[in-house]
């Protein structure tokens, strides 16, 4: 039973980092068990492999470093050269078998072809063989003719097939954009549809170097701007002439390399920086071992935003050549580059037919990782419109980069734009505001429409058309009029507006489902091992059984929306008919009205908490119930108790918690808590559009 492949190129700089993160990603959605083995490392034992610190960093792998590899480059050719081979091949076989037994699948990389190589080339074989396990074979493609890519590729795949050796995929990496049709084509009529060919374009952004690379590459000393050396160096100007002059020559992406004598330059980079008529400037070198003048440094301490600035001994046409020649890598911290490697791999490989061709395995784990990749796959699977009232707040900016980055939803965002321009670039943000609606209430040509509607639904209530006018100015009465109306599919809101706020306007004319009375929320808790819905842990304060119940069914059916099987524990301070009291009793009230409305649902309660998720304990007090030791729907009796379970759980386990999401509503609005996260503002869109979904 396979459940392994092997990553393999055939010359350095192919490109290997973006497929494996784009694998590992579409892996990590499937088991919490994964591998990661590189048999020989180009690092020594005091520096780290790049890779491997990368990968174990962004997926978490449950591996020690050691793990990780079997020989450094330098032990390895060692071995050879005293005739170990046998010894070498021993060594790598036993290490892999033994992560191939703990682990659920194992992703196994060639080695880094330092130089091209055929012992390498063989070597690489020889691995795999050993191994018996399949090869994903990826080919640098760039600056070359789809004549000589098939040539390569044709040679390489032989090589691997003479000897016994499955390739299971052929990726054609770097390809030229207007060559891709044609290479795709050419490969796809020369090999056998056993192996799956993918080509991936060649990309600029993972091409070109950060300043951090730069300044390790060139040994740099790092005087200003340590948080930003993630910037994208796209190409690099000498700033030798006239200030005039050299601002018209700066584009997006910038590097300025200039003297350090000259203080002109740097403080008219760093002001273009931050102006909005100039592109994007990532980073200054001042060279010729010179420092900038004590004033100029004074000027700069005191400015808000700093690119970063380097200083060199070299004089400056000689650090633009060296510039130049720097190769990019995808470091561990380089969120976005990791981001876009992973994005790349989506849209240039069938994941499907790759999937299919590995062989399958199954877990019952539903860790968090896997869980926010299949919400947002599935978010992405019918793209929704989503608003975001709050659009001039730092966090909600942040979320919409990370969302438009991953092409998750369109957006919409309320506020000035101008303002929303001043933000981004202060955060330093890649966010493209063109790429995303953004709308003023006050300057709106809807507001009038929006305030005629809003008079007419709320007029039996004394709201006049004048008021009405007013409260469209609001965010949140605009944003929740947008999804009324059908102008947006949902509404997430509350980063700085309180829960009453934001869903006020949704209860007075959104309106709740028919047959459901009860707006409720729910947490999605991702603990270590599965996730666990909790309700309602921040709207009802002291629900009725009647309440309880709907709590229960919305919560059942979130469940099920997001491919949680639902078994709902209604939780009380007595398991079974061992207490009573009122509060117990509302419990079991409740709990026999959910099995009256929905006997297809499996619900247990009154029951405890322990009695509801530990199996032993589960199996002692309630041995014949169907729930009990498996619930994964936990329904709490107050807003008390919810709240501070989920927050306990969360502190003390580390647990993620996503939500809390609205249920009931006629159409998804969800309110966010003022102390939230980037990251729960974007889980939270992404639920939002999946409710979208199945409205």
């Amino acid at each position: 039973m396979n459940n392994a492949i092997y990553l393999t190129t055939t010359e350095p700089f192919s490109g290997k980092s973006i497929y494996a993160l784009g694998l590992m990603n579409l892996l990590a959605s499937k088991t919490d068990k994964l591998a990661y083995f590189k048999p020989i490392i180009s690092g020594s034992k005091k520096e780290k492999d790049r890779r491997l610190e990368l990968l174990k960093e962004h997926f978490n792998l449950n591996q020690g470093y050691e793990e990780m590899y079997a020989f450094t480059r330098k032990k390895a050719f060692k071995e050879i050269n005293k005739g170990n081979e046998s010894f070498l091949i021993d060594t790598i076989i036993e290490q892999f078998k033994r992560l191939q037994e703990n682990f659920d699948f194992v992703v196994v990389e060639g080695t880094d072809f330092t130089e091209v190589n055929n012992v390498e080339f063989d070597g690489n074989i020889s691995i795999a063989k050993n191994l018996g396990i399949p090869v994903a074979l990826i080919l640098n493609c760039e600056k070359r003719t789809p004549s000589e890519i098939l040539d390569m590729a044709l040679s390489s795949v032989h090589g691997f097939t003479n000897e016994g050796v499955q390739v299971l995929t052929l990726v054609a990496n770097k390809v030229a954009k207007d060559k891709m049709d044609d290479v795709s084509r050419r490969l796809g009529a020369l090999f056998p549809k056993d192996i799956l060919i993918s080509a991936m374009p060649v990309h600029e952004e993972l091409s070109n170097p950060t300043m951090a690379e730069i300044m390790e590459s060139l040994g740099a000393n790092l005087l200003f701007g340590e948080n930003l050396l993630t910037n994208r160096v796209d190409h690099s100007i000498v700033g030798a002439m006239q200030l005039h002059n050299f601002l018209t020559r700066l584009g997006q992406n910038t590097l300025v390399v200039t003297p350090g004598d000259r203080g002109d330059i740097i403080i008219g980079a760093l002001q273009a920086n931050v102006s909005r008529n100039f592109g994007k400037v990532a980073g200054i070198i001042v060279s010729g071992g010179m420092h900038p003048e004590p004033p100029i440094v004074k000027l700069i301490e005191g400015l808000e935003t700093i690119v970063p600035i380097l200083q060199v001994d070299e004089g400056t046409f000689m650090v633009v050549t060296k510039v130049n020649q720097i190769r990019a890598r995808i470091a561990a911290g380089d969120k976005e580059k990791i981001a876009l490697a992973i994005r790349l791999f989506e849209a240039w490989v069938d994941e499907t037919a790759l999937t299919d061709r590995l062989t399958a395995f199954h877990t019952e784990t539903l860790t968090p990782r896997m869980f926010q990749y299949q919400l947002v796959k599935r978010a992405k699977g019918a793209r929704k419109h989503i608003v975001l009232p709050e659009g001039e707040e730092d966090r909600i900016l942040m979320a919409a980069d990370m969302l438009v980055r991953q092409n998750v939803v369109d957006l919409t965002l309320l506020g000035s734009k101008e303002m929303m321009e001043t933000h981004v670039k202060r955060l330093n943000l890649s966010l493209d505001l063109d790429k995303v609606f953004v709308e003023n209430p006050a300057t709106s040509p809807r507001l009038e429409d929006y305030a005629l509607t809003l008079f007419e639904l709320r007029k039996s209530k004394g709201v006049t058309l004048q008021m009405a006018r007013d409260l469209m100015h609001d965010v949140s009465y605009f944003g929740t009029m947008m999804v009324y109306k059908g102008h947006a599919d949902g509404m997430v809101s509350g980063a700085v507006h309180t829960t009453q706020h934001t869903i006020r306007p949704a209860l007075q004319f959104v309106k709740t489902k028919p047959g459901n009375s009860t707006v409720s929320s729910v947490f999605f808790m991702c603990l270590p091992n599965r996730v666990s819905v909790f309700g309602d842990c921040a709207v009802v304060p002291n629900p009725t059984s009647e309440q309880l119940a709907d709590i229960a069914i919305s919560s059942a059916e979130s469940a099920k929306m997001l491919g949680i099987d639902p078994k709902i524990a209604m939780l009380s301070y007595s398991s079974g008919s061992s207490g009573e009291g009122e509060d117990v009793e509302k419990v079991r009230k409740a709990t026999e009205l959910v099995k009256q409305r929905r006997p297809d649902l499996k619900v247990e309660g009154p029951i405890q908490y322990d009695a509801a998720v530990d199996p032993e304990v589960g199996k002692k007090k309630m041995p014949k119930s169907e729930v009990a030791g498996q619930a994964s729907v936990l329904i709490f009796p107050d807003l008390n108790t919810g709240n501070n379970t989920y927050k306990a759980v969360q502190r003390e386990t580390g647990a993620i918690a996503i939500g809390p999401m609205l249920q009931g509503l006629n159409k998804p609005v969800n309110d966010l808590s003022r102390g939230c996260t980037v990251v729960d503002v974007f889980n939270t869109v992404v639920i939002t559009a999946i409710q979208a979904q199945e409205q």
